[in-house]
């Protein structure tokens, strides 16, 4: 009855439907298609990408992940009188304690026990310039910290990798 009222064609013909052989069927084209949809109905918030970012740059297989264990903001009290006081934040993964300063100027620290290591200062999907410790385990940066940050060292043969914080 319907094929009568459309001119012998069935709903398939009217809505450009064919039926498709599994040859002619292209999946891929599909995904790419559902993707581009999907980025202009519901794209992914900036700062959920950014997170997703800097996750995927503490990706590092054979790195120890250092727990804070010390945050001044958190831990300390509160000093009356003094105004922008620098943080001071400890990290540790196993025998390797890292202590950090972090100020308007930029951070320094010491690695323990004392030993030469290279500092990633970690901020994005770049890492910013290599800092490196001395003899004694002391390291300084002069580039201040905007957003969310994390470490990761290389000392000898280990690789560390501090939790993220926000400066």
């Amino acid at each position: 009855m319907n094929d009568d009222l459309n001119g012998g064609l069935n709903d398939d013909d009217l809505l450009g439907e064919e039926d498709w052989g599994d040859e002619e069927f292209d999946a891929g084209l599909l995904e790419e298609e559902l993707r581009q949809a999907a980025a202009v109905l519901d794209p992914v918030p900036a700062e959920l990408r950014q997170i997703a970012v800097d996750a995927y740059a503490l990706h590092d297989l054979d790195a120890r992940v250092a727990e804070l264990t010390f945050d001044s903001l958190v831990d300390a009290l509160p000093v009356r009188g003094v105004g922008d006081a620098p943080r001071m934040l400890t990290f540790r993964a196993g025998e390797v304690t890292v202590d950090v300063e972090v100020s308007a100027r930029g951070l320094m620290g010491q690695v323990l026990p004392p030993q030469p290591a290279r500092i990633e200062v970690l901020g994005g999907p770049r890492p910013g310039s290599p800092l490196m410790a001395d003899d004694l385990g002391r390291f300084t940066g002069d580039v201040p910290l905007s957003g969310p940050f994390a470490l990761r060292l290389r000392t000898g043969g280990d690789v560390v990798v501090t939790e993220w914080l926000r400066a």
